[in-house]
């Protein structure tokens, strides 16, 4: 089956998307753009053979009728949107953050259940080959227990960034250097070993003229006695995306920026008998660092593959409320200086209506 694909929005990160939806043109076609602006929508559209340009989504979805729908377009518009695609009939590959409250998250999910459709949140850094091959060797319990976690992602963003108006505000991007930033490393670290249980933070606001965090720490616990060090960074000259876990038999981190490929993975056992665990995986082979990127062409194959299957593409449903309670639960520690458990956050806090306690 070869799906008709539409892209709302086309500024920052399109051209990816484009391009991954290129990569698979048996299975795909991009059929048309949106975007409200309708001299950069239609100049879009034509550097990139689009057919068709719409500067309204609802007429799209109407003229078009897409079988999956991209939305790129700034945070405070996915709810919307993602719900209008559903309803739509559409399948919806949603740039992250998703939304910006546990109560949006709920109201999507039961949109979701309605249309029969799938919504997914791009978290591209689970889709390499060797993210997806340590996956497997940590639900195998090859490795032991995991310790100790260090998960850092350290950029640098400066005034003209913040000069898009919605970044720089809790209304419209939900959050900071640990929503816009951070939030791809810890999606990988959670989805890797999931069953945090509580977790204490601080956020600040430094040399920027935003109300949104640049900079975060955070020390995080896990049910089987595992404990994470997070720090997320907008002020980092010297950029990096640093993960490691240590287990009980190896240590296995990934250092890169913005994708990663194998060979930004190291393993190192504890001993010889766990030698051949990495180094002799298939998955973890390939030439030069574009074997096996974490990157968004990657997710949309699995996305096409699960739909293919008719089975629930990996990052929807508890998969992406995950990381949207994690954050919540981040932002409310540091606001109360208090450790936060997870679920703790019910209908009647005011954080389940906002991620950062809307104030």
């Amino acid at each position: 089956m070869r799906r008709r694909v539409a892209l709302i929005g086309t500024g920052a990160f399109a051209a990816e998307h484009v391009r991954a939806i290129r990569a698979y043109p048996e299975r795909v076609e991009l059929v048309a753009a949106v975007n409200p602006n309708a001299d950069e929508g239609a100049r879009f559209c034509a550097d990139h053979a689009i057919p068709t340009f719409y500067p309204d989504p609802s007429a799209m979805l109407t003229a078009e009728r897409p079988d999956m729908v991209h939305i790129v377009a700034p945070p405070y518009t996915h709810v919307d949107l993602a719900l209008a695609c559903l309803a739509a009939g559409a399948h919806v590959l949603c740039e992250k953050p998703l939304c910006g409250s546990l109560a949006d998250w709920d109201r999507l999910a039961d949109a979701e259940m309605r249309s029969g459709r799938t919504l997914s949140t791009i978290f591209q850094w689970r889709f390499g080959a060797a993210a997806q091959h340590l996956k497997r060797l940590i639900d195998a319990g090859t490795l032991g227990a995991l310790r100790v976690a260090l998960c850092e992602t350290l950029w640098y963003r400066d005034a003209d960034y913040y000069a898009v108006a919605w970044r720089g505000q809790w209304e419209t991007a939900f959050g900071g250097a640990t929503v816009g930033l951070g939030i791809h490393l810890m999606d990988l670290l959670l989805w890797l070993h999931p069953h945090w249980t509580h977790i204490h933070a601080w956020t600040a606001t430094r040399d920027r003229a935003i109300d949104v965090d640049n900079v975060s720490l955070a020390q995080v616990q896990f049910a089987d006695g595992g404990v994470a060090s997070i720090i997320n960074s907008a002020l980092s000259p010297r950029q990096t995306t640093h993960l490691r876990l240590d287990f009980q038999r190896a240590t296995v981190a990934v250092n890169a920026l913005y994708r990663a490929g194998n060979d930004d993975w190291t393993f190192t056992p504890l001993d010889g008998a766990l030698s051949d665990a990495w180094t002799s995986a298939d998955e973890v082979r390939g030439d030069g660092n574009n074997a096996g990127d974490g990157d968004i062409t990657a997710q949309v194959g699995a996305l096409l593959d699960s739909l293919d299957r008719g089975a629930r593409p990996l990052v929807t449903g508890g998969e992406s409320r995950r990381i949207i309670e994690f954050l919540t639960c981040l932002y409310k520690s540091a606001r109360t200086g208090t450790t936060i458990a997870r679920g703790s956050i019910a209908p009647d806090d005011r954080y389940y209506a906002a991620l950062w306690g809307g104030d």
